[in-house]
């Protein structure tokens, strides 16, 4: 009986101890638990922030491209305005002289029209100033800064004019580009091509190609 009553004490003294550890154990897990929870709210709350700031800052940035897109727009209508009136401005400059010019040259024009504009089907033609009388006409082009692109354009406004204006289909058409500023060559191209070329001279302009300069004629 004694060795059955020892046992017995054994048996319950190690199921004691297990108890104690395993609800040792238990309350460490809880503790560890609710340290890990309160951590991991700690985390969540930091992350919402988070969030939260980036979420102000992207509206913020989306507000200054808002911002930067309509200055870009205003600074760019204000560059198209500038231009417009720059254009004007040199077209008021050359067109007095157009008439004294021409008939210089022997082409009997007598009249000036600014911003000459014809819709054809789905094409469209603008001439900047057309010298014209009921015999001939003369096709200016005019730029700021004349290129040789801007001449290759006017050489094929010059080939479809009569087709968008039939009424000088009888006219002898001549070209004519103008300029400010004229890149280098882009004259000389104009006058192999035929064209006369009007440039700056003093206060004024003037044809700048040679007296003896023959014309192409469209």
């Amino acid at each position: 009986m004694d060795d059955i009553w020892k046992l017995f004490q054994e048996t319950n003294r190690l199921f004691q101890e297990s108890k104690e550890k395993s609800e040792k154990d238990f309350e460490e897990t809880r503790r560890i638990m609710r340290e890990n929870r309160a951590e991991t709210e700690r985390m969540f709350q930091e992350t919402e922030r988070r969030f939260q700031e980036t979420d102000r800052e992207f509206k913020e940035v989306a507000q200054g491209f808002k911002e930067t897109e309509r200055v870009v727009k205003e600074v760019s209508r204000q560059i198209g305005q500038l231009g417009s009136r720059w254009g004007e401005f040199v077209e008021g400059l050359i067109a007095p002289a157009c008439i004294d010019m021409f008939t210089k040259r022997g082409i009997p024009v007598d009249e000036v029209y600014p911003r000459i504009r014809k819709k054809l089907g789905g094409q469209h033609m603008e001439i900047d100033l057309l010298v014209a009388n009921t015999v001939a006409a003369v096709l200016v082009e005019v730029k700021s800064n004349l290129k040789v692109e801007d001449v290759r354009n006017h050489l094929e406004r010059l080939s479809q004019f009569k087709s968008f204006f039939p009424r000088y289909a009888d006219c002898t058409i001549y070209g004519a580009v103008a300029g400010i500023v004229i890149d280098a060559d882009a004259d000389l191209f104009a006058m192999n091509k035929g064209l006369f070329v009007i440039a700056q001279s003093g206060e004024t302009v003037d044809i700048a190609n040679d007296p003896n300069f023959v014309p192409r004629t469209w």
